[in-house]
């Protein structure tokens, strides 16, 4: 459905307040973008794209609302984490799903996730073996898919490089023996 924009002004002005009409104008919110449904379309967590991209959970929050007027370099920066076209996070009337090829990478990048979490936990010989040839199945499908981690089986996974708050923050000790009357 297409709408067309209302000019108040070819109203008379006893018909129309023109601060009424700003009102009822800014009143329909309008819907610039889908990042929040691409992000969880592709498995992305907000704390993934915030670590991407240098920049807080809750501004990211505030970015995913479908109604937040997002700078071109905020798309941008979403679009390469999400890894999409930009195309496909720009709101669009009359579509309100996403394109087949990004729907089908999204697919894929969960049957990756799903294939490398059986070849870890497999314990089995046999189950590891069938595992591992549905791994190199996928990556002939989809070779970019080669870095997919698991999925997580408990909290945040991170990287051997990658260091907690606390260890780089460490809390002393007088705070834990602290009186605290």
């Amino acid at each position: 459905m297409a709408t067309v924009p209302f000019d108040y002004m070819s109203l008379p002005t006893d018909v129309v307040n023109p601060a009424e009409a700003e009102q009822a104008t800014e009143s329909q919110e309008t819907r610039y973008h889908r990042i929040r449904t691409v992000r969880l379309r592709q498995g992305v967590t907000l704390r993934t794209a915030a670590r991407q991209m240098g920049s807080t959970i809750r501004e990211l929050r505030k970015q995913e609302d479908e109604t937040a007027d997002l700078r071109l370099s905020d798309l941008h920066k979403w679009q390469k984490v999400l890894d999409v076209p930009i195309s496909e996070l720009v709101e669009e009337p009359d579509h309100s799903t996403l394109s087949p090829p990004v729907l089908k990478r999204a697919r894929m990048l969960r049957m990756m996730k799903t294939a490398q979490s059986l070849k870890e936990n497999a314990t089995e010989p046999g189950i590891k073996r069938l595992a591992e040839n549905l791994v190199n199945q996928i990556l002939e499908i989809m070779p970019e898919l080669e870095d997919v981690a698991p999925w997580h089986t408990y909290g945040q996974r991170r990287s051997m490089d990658e260091v907690g708050r606390a260890a780089a923050e460490p809390v002393p000790l007088s705070i834990l023996t602290a009186d605290w009357d």
